[in-house]
């Protein structure tokens, strides 16, 4: 429950020096893993662990929310300069950041994506301040029937995102699920697609798939033509501010319902940022008065799924520190650390330990300010890349794929499947494929099967189970209508066009 005599304890315990200095160190750390592709926010906590068994519990925590919060958003560095993502959520509007910026507009979208993460940050905290036993409740009804057809919404946005051709979304959708295929049957175990390698009985990482996809597919293209993407568009402004309040005011609704989404995706366990970030995107496109523009260069897309992200991590607390079940892989090792500091996450954190609560809300909303200088920062450094030669460029952004790719499991396969992936991408771009709905198969393949064989088990095989709760006939019924109402109004306008010829 909310307090203001718990809220000012909160904030002095933040407000002590050694905790403002790990904040600031710990936020340009997490700006230079973030920038760095295939080096995710989650590997950087993992590093940043061992130097927390040394702190007290404030400090501790909140190097690990300042430095993902900072990272989430610097994985749009790479994705609008060199067009590889630097995170997972980045990759749902990479396409349309590296399009401005290659028209020259790469200040409004950095401007954009920086003042955005920080308001969606900040609007997810304040939820995190307020609501937070309340929502981890909601969280909690959520089983596997929710969750599928989470993951079928997210998928359904797939053909929402695939520009002017559904047929080729579709296409690129089952490209990305069967790759999802490879690896052990999650039901029996018997090995699928697996040629007899064993580096494939878990299947394909997702983090070097994503950086062949993107980052490499970009290299082959830019090799293969004259003149590389980079060297097009050196000019830029230092001025990421400028047009941003007209930005915030055009699309105000956008971005409070992407905000809304955002939290609530990242509250539900196991779904994250990535997931709030595709859907939010996909959502926007189907709500947007400019659908077209999507994938070529639309600073609504973006503005829609940079909110969605940062919105996300604040959500994904909710359930971690109400009931002890983590919102997504960051929160896992939270956990970890707030057992490792005497504090057992659930209503006893709340009854005994109010002003450590409201600590971590103070340094959410500090690490969420924070962002907006510390992000001017680095973007005035990373946007020194943008003068490089692209015969200079391209061999450092294949060094850093190859880096990225191998420093998820230390393997040399990783390495191999990037270079596979990176071909495999190049393939679909000249054939006028997107990749971002293949992209988005290998997110969510994973969940769809996952959840629709334990759904399947638990009701003895009964279809219609998908609709026995209420949630999730809700979510079903959403869903269909998104199938269904593209046609049924395209149908509705060829009979208005036809009664106003006969007439």
């Amino acid at each position: 429950m909310f307090s203001f005599d718990l809220l000012s304890q909160g904030i002095s315990l933040v407000m002590d020096p050694f905790v403002i200095i790990v904040v600031l160190c710990s936020g340009l750390y997490g700006l230079f893993i973030g920038a760095m592709p295939g080096l995710t926010a989650t590997m950087a906590v993992a590093l940043l662990v061992p130097i927390t068994f040394y702190m007290e519990p404030v400090p501790a925590l909140a190097s690990i929310i300042t430095m993902s919060a900072m990272a989430i958003f610097a994985g749009d560095l790479p994705g609008t300069l060199l067009h590889i993502p630097g995170t997972p959520s980045s990759a749902a509007y990479c396409d349309d950041s590296y399009a401005l910026a290659k028209k020259g507009k790469a200040s409004v979208v950095l401007g954009c994506d920086l003042v955005l993460s920080a308001l969606g940050g900040l609007f997810g905290s304040i939820v995190l301040t307020c609501a937070a036993p309340a929502l981890a409740e909601v969280a909690l009804q959520f089983s596997s029937y929710e969750f599928f057809w989470l993951a079928v919404l997210g998928l359904s946005c797939a053909v929402l995102i695939s520009g002017s051709s559904p047929l080729r979304g579709m296409i690129s959708l089952l490209i990305g699920l069967l790759l999802t295929c490879v690896g052990s049957d999650i039901t029996l175990g018997f090995p699928r697609f697996t040629f007899d390698n064993m580096s494939l009985l878990e299947g394909f990482s997702f983090i070097p798939a994503m950086i062949g996809m993107f980052g490499l597919a970009e290299v082959f293209k830019n090799v293969s033509q004259s003149e590389g993407a980079q060297g097009t568009f050196v000019k830029y402004s230092t001025d990421i501010f400028k047009g941003m309040l007209g930005i915030i005011r055009k699309f105000k609704f956008q971005l409070l319902r992407s905000q809304i989404i955002g939290t609530i995706v990242g509250i539900l366990p196991g779904a994250g940022g990535d997931i709030a970030a595709w859907i939010c995107y996909g959502v926007g496109k189907r709500f947007s008065k400019t659908p077209d523009e999507y994938g070529k260069g639309c600073i609504e897309g973006i503005a829609n799924a940079t909110t969605a992200n940062n919105a996300a991590i604040s959500g994904a607390f909710i359930p971690a520190l109400v009931f002890g079940i983590p919102g997504d892989s960051l929160t896992a090792i939270i956990i970890g650390v707030l057992f490792m500091k005497g504090l057992e996450p659930g209503p006893s954190l709340f009854a005994n330990h109010g002003d450590f609560l409201f600590a971590i809300y103070t340094v959410f909303i500090l690490a969420n300010i924070l962002l907006i200088p510390l992000g001017y920062l680095i973007i005035r450094l990373a946007t020194k890349v943008m003068k490089v030669s692209p015969k200079i460029l391209n061999p450092i952004i294949l060094g850093f794929c190859m880096v990225g790719a191998y420093a998820i499991n230390n393997d040399n396969f990783d390495i191999t499947c990037m270079l596979g992936f990176g071909l495999v991408a190049y393939i679909m771009l000249a054939h006028n494929i997107p990749v971002a709905p293949a992209v988005l198969g290998l997110v969510l393949g994973h969940m769809l099967e996952n959840t629709f064989m334990q759904s399947m088990i638990k009701s003895e095989w009964d279809p219609f189970s998908f609709f026995s709760r209420p949630i999730a006939c809700g979510l079903g019924i959403v869903t269909i209508a998104m199938w269904l109402l593209p046609p049924v109004l395209g149908f509705v306008r060829s009979r208005i066009k036809a009664g106003r010829a006969a007439a």
